[in-house]
Parts: C-alpha cells; sequence; structure tokens
C-alpha cells in the first residue's frame, strides 16, 4: 500500500456513491476525536522512517496513523521525560539563579561563593583541606555538566552528524553521546596527566604511598578529583532519566564503584592512586568513542582501525597497568604507610596509635565525613580498597570477553560493533514509544439539513450578495441554495 495519508476530493462535486458511502447531497464539518487502537506492527527489514511507517493499514482496510504514545505513562516516566526534555533550561536557571544571589544579596556571598570556588584555603600551605563545603561546587559541576552535554550534544554534535549524512534519530543521539564522552575525556585525561607527569610517583609506585598522611592537596588536584566525582554522579542521573540500554545494571554497578573508589581515595588521603586509577580508565575512553563516531560517519575502515587501537590500549591500560596498581596496593602499601591511626589537621597531626576498640569497625568510615577525624591503615582498609578494584578489574574483563567477540567477528570479515550497546534492539524500544491509531478525515460528509447558515453567516460575515457579483438577480434562490453551489451540492432545495 502506500504510506501517503488518504485524499479528499474537491473538484466541485463530491465522488460518486461507493462502498456504503453517503449520497453526494452532502457537505463537510469537524470529524469526531480519533480512536487508538492497539495495533502489532509486523516486521520488515526495511524501514520507511526511523521510527517506522507514518501510515499503515490494518486487516480490515482501516488505515492508521503513527502517534507519539504519552498517555498512561507512570508519574516517574513523565518526570524524567520532562527532566530529559529540559535539562539545558534547567542547568541555566539553576546556575543564573546562584550567580544573581551571588551579585544581588551580599549577606548570601559566603554561602553562594562555595558553588564556585574551591574551599578549605589554606594560605600557609598553599594547598586546600577537606570538608563538606566540598560538596556545593560537586553539586553546581553537576548541573554545569548536565547543561554542557544537553546543549553540547543539542547544538552542536547533533547538527555536525546531520551535516555529515546521518538521519535517523537513534544514530543521531548515539554519535553526540559519544562525540561528548570523546570531548570530555579528552579534556579530563590531558588534565591528569598534566597531574601525573608533574608528580613524585611519576612512572614509580612506591611513591604512591609516601607523605601519608597529608591532609591537604594542591589546587589542580583538588578540582581534578571533584570534577571526576561529579562526572560520575552525573552519569548516574543519565542513565537512570534517559533510554535504558542492555548493560543498564552493569553500567550503574560500573559507575557506583567508581563513585566509590573517587570518594574514598579522596577522603582517605590517597589521591595519588587516586589519579593515576583515573588516568588508566579515561585513556581507554579516548579510542572507543572516536570508533563509535566513526562508524556512525559511515567509515567502518577507520572505524575497525580504531577499534584495534582501543582493543590494545584496553588491554594494557585497564589489565597490565592496573594490575600493576593493584599489586602494588597489596605489596607496596603495607612497607611503605605506617599502621596505625591518625588525627588533627595537618597543623596539629597526632599519631600513629592504635585503632579504638569501642567503635568495632566504624572507625575505618570516620574519614569519609571528619577530614579531621580518624584516619587509618590496617590490613582491613587495604583489602577494603582492593575488594573494590579488583571488583572492577572483574567488571572490566567480563566487558573484554564481549570485546574479543566483536574483534572474532571483525576477522571474520564483519564489521566492528559495541555488543554492550543496544543498537538492535532499537526498533523494539521504538515500537514502544509509538502507537497506531485509526486515521480519521479532516471533514466529514453530513446531510444538507446539518447545515447552520445563521452561524456560517457570522462567521464568515458573507452576506447575499450574487446581485453585486454576477450584476443578476434570479428571484427564488436565497442564501442556502447560493451556498450550496459554492461547495459543490447539486440537490434542488426549494
Amino acid at each position: 500500500m502506500s504510506d501517503s495519508p488518504p485524499q479528499t476530493q474537491h473538484n466541485g462535486t463530491e465522488p460518486a456513491e461507493q462502498n456504503g458511502a453517503k449520497p453526494p447531497s452532502a457537505a463537510l464539518a469537524p470529524a469526531p476525536a480519533p480512536v487508538r487502537r492497539a495495533v502489532k506492527r509486523a516486521h520488515s527489514s526495511k524501514k520507511d522512517t526511523m521510527n517506522g511507517p507514518l501510515y499503515m493499514q490494518a486487516s480490515n482496510n482501516v488505515v492508521l496513523v503513527r502517534r507519539l504514545k504519552r498517555k498512561g505513562d507512570s508519574a516517574l516516566k513523565q518526570l524524567t521525560r520532562w527532566l530529559v526534555e529540559n535539562q539545558i533550561g534547567l542547568s541555566l536557571n539553576l546556575l543564573a539563579l546562584l550567580f544573581l544571589a551571588h551579585g544581588c544579596v551580599p549577606r548570601a556571598r559566603e554561602h553562594t561563593i562555595k558553588f564556585f570556588t574551591l574551599s578549605y584555603y589554606n594560605p600557609k600551605s598553599g594547598k586546600y583541606g577537606l570538608g563538606w563545603d566540598d560538596g556545593h561546587l560537586i553539586l553546581a559541576c553537576v548541573v554545569l555538566f548536565t547543561g554542557l552535554r544537553a546543549a553540547a550534544m543539542e547544538y552542536l554534535l547533533a547538527p555536525f552528524a546531520k551535516a555529515q549524512g546521518i538521519a535517523k534519530r537513534k544514530d543521531l543521539t548515539r554519535f553526540s553521546e559519544q562525540a561528548w564522552l570523546l570531548i570530555y575525556c579528552s579534556v579530563f585525561w590531558t588534565l591528569g596527566m598534566y597531574i601525573y607527569c608533574n608528580s613524585p610517583y611519576y612512572m614509580n609506585l612506591h611513591e604512591l604511598w609516601t607523605a601519608w598522611p597529608d591532609r591537604e592537596v594542591s589546587g589542580v588536584m583538588k578540582g581534578y578529583m571533584l570534577a571526576q566525582l561529579a562526572f560520575w554522579l552525573q552519569q548516574i542521573l543519565v542513565i537512570n532519566i534517559e533510554e535504558r540500554r542492555k548493560d543498564h545494571w552493569q553500567m550503574f554497578t560500573h559507575h557506583i564503584i567508581t563513585i566509590s573508589l573517587i570518594y574514598a581515595s579522596y577522603r582517605y588521603h590517597h589521591t595519588r592512586i587516586g589519579n593515576l586509577i583515573l588516568v588508566l580508565m579515561d585513556v581507554v575512553d579516548l579510542f572507543l568513542p572516536l570508533a563509535k563516531c566513526l562508524k556512525y560517519l559511515g567509515y567502518t575502515t577507520l572505524c575497525d582501525c580504531m577499534f584495534g587501537v582501543f582493543m590494545v590500549s584496553w588491554f594494557i591500560a585497564r589489565h597490565v597497568l592496573y594490575g600493576a596498581v593493584c599489586y602494588s596496593v597489596w605489596a607496596h602499601s603495607p612497607v611503605i604507610l605506617p599502621s596505625g591511626c591518625f588525627m588533627g589537621s595537618n597543623d596539629k597531626l597526632s599519631g600513629p596509635f592504635d585503632p579504638p576498640s569501642n567503635k568495632g569497625s566504624l572507625y575505618l568510615l570516620e574519614p569519609l565525613w571528619n577530614s579531621e577525624g580518624l584516619v587509618c591503615y590496617n590490613e582491613r582498609v587495604k583489602w577494603a580498597f582492593l575488594s573494590m578494584l579488583l571488583f572492577l578489574q572483574g567488571l572490566t574483563l567480563m566487558w573484554f570477553v564481549l570485546i574479543i567477540r566483536v574483534a572474532m567477528k571483525v576477522l571474520k570479515g564483519g564489521a566492528a560493533e559495541d555488543s554492550r550497546s543496544d543498537d538492535e534492539a532499537d526498533e523494539l524500544e521504538d515500537e514502544r514509544e509509538f502507537v497506531y491509531e485509526e486515521a480519521q478525515p479532516l471533514e466529514e460528509e453530513v446531510g444538507v439539513e446539518d447545515i447552520d447558515l445563521k452561524n456560517w453567516e457570522r462567521r464568515t460575515g458573507v452576506r447575499k450578495q450574487a446581485a453585486a457579483t454576477t450584476g443578476v438577480s434570479i428571484p427564488g434562490h436565497s442564501d442556502r441554495k447560493e451556498l450550496l453551489g459554492r461547495i459543490g451540492c447539486e440537490k434542488q432545495v426549494d
């Protein structure tokens, strides 16, 4: 059948009576509301549009039109859709409100300044301490990343993809997401490498554990760690408000472990090892998004080559070098780090002393909320960190098995595709977002007697003007017959 909607004839007269249609003595009036029908669309190898055909025909020859499915959604679904559709405006308004409050309300500046600057600066050492006020900057960065991501995808990356020939909505979304990840990792991997290359632990795993506990960090390191923490918190928000992928729970678990490691390394004053692990993780995220972007742009050969580079970088960074870091946690930290607990700020640091016996294991959590409270190192602390690192390693090993499968497919002549994504399920997801309703004409046939001439005259302002128009006035011909003649009705009316 044709995919175009049915046409209504307007050639001066209505078509003759066919298939039980009304007689030709009919006019046109507004149609009733459309009736929604639950129709299961048959799958085909060819899709007419990115979301399926706009029009289709049911088994009883009824024409159906595709509509966006919105009714019946839960309140949570409607809220997440609203958040997705208003990410830019919401982020911009929140940040603008903070700036306005900071500029126009002097009494609020001691609070609003925390959203824009690093807290706990120590002028004596030139470094920064830790505390709850860091949460203000983290929250501001979450809002900023949300707005930047949505704006870059909407006004920069998606238009670029369209200009390169990408037309499908899903492909535009996937390309924009991967391009944004590439931009972010390019910036923060470069910053992380700058910190690492200018640090005492550059190419020296033993130096990861020296000078502990130093309860202050440089401004660059603090900004880097807080921004990374904010980014992964924002990723938690993204994967829960946007369309869920096949690997949703794996990614959710990965993000939770990553956030826990970043926060714990920051609060336990192990920012050196935190910086090194982030550098090893981020370098891989330079090549995979680039390979995916090349795939969506149609550069299949370059995509396959970049996928090979990604695979090698994954193995070296996330298994060989990451394994070396885990070994250093297990072997080097007990030798170099002082065993016991410390308390106080850098200026009044006391310790080491034995862990308190009246708190059980709760003392291990104290550094997470008290920046000058107990901070300890012992076997429990070592295995707490090592267990999270090894769990993350197990997750990346599982993904690496999927990557090897893709590589085997490429070697057999196929194309490189990320098996963790859900591109092959896009058609099923699209059908859940759209329903087909019975198409109704914009005009409906009614009898002559149903026409209300008085209302028609009031709406249009048309009066009896036949004599002024033709120069001839025929007695007995009323406005009613003149109107019927104009719309093509041939039935004589006395």
